[in-house]
């Protein structure tokens, strides 16, 4: 047996496995590299708002703006040019046009899908992720319709199929529903089919938790729900099983693409559906509450935010995101394009 002896400070015997050799420069690390993250991976978030030449940031989150539709369009310009391709769009709704059933979602005349609209005109190259889901419109702030009370499932689902319709005829490229209402994506599928646009994909968010991390998104959009919680259809965070039931459920009904949400508290859920469906692409929705505390603990000094971007999106990714939409998606942009 090889004695292990020092002599000044060097070990005296044979070590033929040092794994530190692979990490000794920057160039090295980079070539063996398990995880790349690229400007390709991400999908970022933009909020709209009515009115015009108003460019507002969010309190909670800074840095990210509500944009009115001209505004709007100059920005997704600018991040065009930085190498950002696809985007997602969530609409912030003047109370006046909220209702039980969420009728402006359908407005072909609304702020949203003339957004929309827009956009692909000027851009058509931009990819366009739209969200189908009835809390933007509802005066009850719910993913579903409320009767006394209560969340309805099934007819909340004609609901959902006409705004994925609405949205697809504006523009969409892919439709992406976050209401976690049960058969919405089976719906969306067939009428988005009947009606000629078998090419428009669906991104279902399969794994939406009941979390506490979308705060700030609620204080953007003012979507919170007026009355209880949505724990009765998003789903418990104490689960990860019950994710492989609704992506499997989701598959059959026509899913593209699967979403897990939030990400970082659920990297293990995302790892979990990555190795169980190889064939279709797992995206992560990196929440308003995860960038909110990065950049929160960045403006006190308590850790580096550029650092903190980059490890989390890069963990993200290699618990198995094919896709993630982060609202450091410009930011990422800009420090890899110098």
């Amino acid at each position: 047996m090889t004695s292990i002896v020092t002599v000044n400070g060097n070990y005296n015997g044979e070590m033929l496995k040092r794994p530190r050799r692979k990490r000794r420069t920057q160039q090295i690390r980079d070539l063996v590299a398990e995880t790349n993250l690229g400007l390709n991976d991400l999908i970022f978030p933009l909020f709209l708002r009515d009115g015009k030449r108003l460019k507002e940031e969010i309190k909670s989150m800074p840095g990210i703006y509500r944009y009115t539709p001209d505004y709007l369009v100059r920005e997704v310009e600018q991040c065009l040019n930085l190498g950002i391709k696809a985007f997602a769009l969530f609409p912030s709704i003047e109370d006046a046009l909220k209702d039980d059933r969420a009728t402006e979602g359908l407005n072909p005349d609304g702020m949203y899908l003339k957004a929309i609209s827009s956009i692909k005109a000027k851009f058509p190259e931009a990819l366009l992720l739209t969200d189908v889901a009835m809390d933007p419109y509802s005066s009850a702030g719910h993913d579903g319709l409320v009767v006394d009370g209560e969340i309805l499932n099934d007819p909340t689902l004609e609901i959902l199929a006409q705004m994925a319709l609405v949205q697809a005829q504006a523009g969409s490229d892919i439709i992406g529903p976050s209401d976690m209402m049960d058969g919405r994506v089976k719906a969306i599928r067939e009428m988005l089919d009947q009606h000629g646009f078998q090419n428009v994909s669906i991104m279902s968010y399969t794994a939406k938790y009941a979390s506490v991390f979308y705060g700030p998104f609620r204080d953007a959009l003012d979507s919170a729900p007026k009355h209880g919680d949505k724990k009765t259809y998003q789903m418990d965070p104490r689960n990860s099983r019950e994710a492989i039931l609704e992506s499997k459920l989701d598959i059959e009904e026509g899913a593209d693409f699967l979403m897990v949400k939030p990400a970082l508290a659920y990297l293990d859920v995302i790892c979990r559906l990555s190795s169980a469906f190889e064939e279709i692409p797992i995206t992560a929705y990196n929440v308003s509450g995860e960038y909110a505390m990065i950049k929160a603990a960045h403006q006190n000094g308590w850790l580096d935010g550029t650092q903190a971007m980059v490890e989390s999106l890069t963990a993200i990714k290699r618990a198995g995101a094919s896709a993630i939409l982060s609202y450091f998606a410009k930011e990422y942009a800009e420090i890899t394009r110098g």
